[in-house]
């Protein structure tokens, strides 16, 4: 049986003579190659590489960010998350309006909004009443969406947002069963609608959510994503939390520009993405039809262009408006895009591809020692879950030493070093550490981990497991002002 997600084909051909027939399982997404003697062969497809999906994404250059949702009636960006689900009524939605556009832009996919941080759902979900399955609407918006931008041949990804103020899936409030309540969403999104290309997810790890990626497992979401379908590119709005030389949580770095976050156009190696709205705001406002939208020559030569020059797809936001349709003003400057760009195919190829960390990080808040620090820069900086604080050695000390101490003996097989430069992470590449060893604790003394040379500043060793109660990083060698952010430690498993 090959699995092939989302694929449908029917298949004619001889084998030693004998004819062959392959049918295909929607319910399973699988073909089944039956011969003629009743024998049958059962085999895997192997899904794409994470490589291969990354410069697909890059080659697809631009898209469209669709949001409507609650907030479309609410008139703040932020809805009510206690609105009644009858107050949702785009009476004139039509998603192939937006994919039109989108095509007269250049633009080759489209994401959509289904659900935001008040957790109201826009496909009819079976997991909560906060959805379009209980008011009088009862249209099902991403099956519209997916299948309206699929006919015009655009790709399909979608946005969910992991905080959920409905669901009370925000601080104080977490249980375990949140993470379940996540996993049949994304469950029903994966499997009801067809291949999804992508999600770009929102409201992990960040300053104005603080739900963790403990607290909500990413690990477990992300491998549930990729058990139903592999080839799914997963995004997340954390960009303002991790420095850009790192592909943390993530297949693809996100760069909400409005938020302030922005990429290096200079030095960027990371397949990324990065945003802005049409209007002022995300969502439609009574006055989005008068206002005066961002013009083409800006987006196409202050953000597409030199976006895709450094390894980054360019994403604008549309708001459609109550009737769920894009306004005259945002149509006209989509149309003017158009005219001023054109797509001139595969994007620039990456060179230095790097594996996402996915998993928890084992040191965060651990205890921590180290040889004398400078000033009131000490141990406990480097574990402290900010890329924007750091231990420093000492420059008295010629040979310093930072160290985690495990409550328990803990099981690992990657340790990560965020070097900052200048007190930033993330400003130049150039390594202040020229030569060290990482070491763990046997019991008796410290043994010294095999691991490959590098001079990233932020790196990661990945080594056969390792099981000790403490990690210690030797410096041997090092340029005064050196500054270590992070020393992470991840047992990535069968990742």
């Amino acid at each position: 049986m090959i699995k092939i997600n989302k694929i449908v084909i029917l298949l004619f051909f001889c084998i030693c003579g004998f004819p062959l027939f392959a049918f295909a399982n929607g319910k399973n997404n699988e073909i089944r190659v039956v011969k003629s003697n009743s024998s049958s062969v059962f085999v895997e497809k192997k899904a794409k590489s994470l490589a291969v999906l990354q410069q697909e994404f890059l080659d697809l250059r631009f898209g469209m960010f669709i949001c409507l949702n609650m907030s479309t009636f609410s008139g703040d960006d932020w809805a009510d998350p206690n609105l009644a689900p009858e107050i949702f009524n785009p009476a004139k939605l039509d998603c192939s309006q937006w994919a039109d556009a989108a095509i007269t832009a250049g633009m080759t996919y489209g994401c959509l909004t289904t659900k935001h941080a008040d957790g109201f759902c826009i496909w009819p979900t079976k997991t909560t009443d906060h959805a379009v399955r209980k008011n009088p609407y009862q249209r099902d918006v991403v099956r519209e969406y997916v299948d309206a931008f699929r006919k015009k041949g655009l790709k399909v990804f979608l946005y969910y947002s992991i905080l959920d103020m409905h669901q009370n899936i925000r601080p104080g409030w977490i249980r375990k069963e949140h993470t379940q309540f996540i996993k049949d969403q994304l469950s029903e999104l994966l499997t009801n609608y067809g291949e999804i290309d992508g999600l770009l997810f929102d409201s992990w790890d960040a300053g104005w959510s603080r739900i963790s990626y403990e607290d909500i497992s990413f690990e477990e979401i992300y491998r549930h994503i990729k058990s139903l379908q592999p080839e799914c590119l997963v995004s997340e709005h954390n960009s303002g939390k991790y420095p850009q030389e790192g592909l943390f949580y993530a297949d693809i770095k996100h760069y909400e520009q409005n938020a302030g976050q922005r990429i290096s156009k200079e030095t960027n190696q990371l397949p990324a993405q990065a945003g802005i709205p049409i209007n002022s705001t995300w969502f439609w406002k009574e006055t989005s039809p008068a206002e005066i939208v961002k013009k083409a020559r800006f987006i196409v030569e202050d953000n597409l262009i030199p976006l895709n020059n450094a390894h980054c797809n360019f994403i604008l936001s549309m708001a459609p408006n109550r009737n769920g349709l894009i306004d005259a003003n945002a149509i006209d400057e989509l149309k003017e895009i158009g005219k001023l760009w054109k797509n001139p195919g595969k994007a620039l190829k990456l060179t230095n591809y790097k594996k996402p960390i996915i998993c928890s990080n084992l040191a965060k808040n651990q205890k921590m020692n180290s040889s004398w620090s400078s000033d009131m820069n000490i141990s406990d900086f480097a574990n402290d879950d900010n890329f924007y604080s750091a231990w420093v050695p000492s420059p008295q000390v010629k040979e310093p030493f930072l160290e985690i101490v495990f409550n328990k003996e803990t099981t690992f097989d990657t340790i990560g070093i965020v070097e900052q430069s200048n007190g930033k992470s993330g400003e130049n590449s150039i390594t202040k550490m020229d030569s060290y060893n990482l070491q763990y604790w046997d019991g008796k003394r410290w043994e010294n981990i095999q691991i490959t040379g590098c001079s990233d500043l932020i790196r990661f060793h990945r080594f056969n497991k390792v099981r000790s109660s403490k990690i210690r990083l030797k410096i041997n060698k090092y340029k005064v002002g050196l500054a270590i952010a992070e020393l992470l430690v991840y047992n990535e498993k069968h990742q």
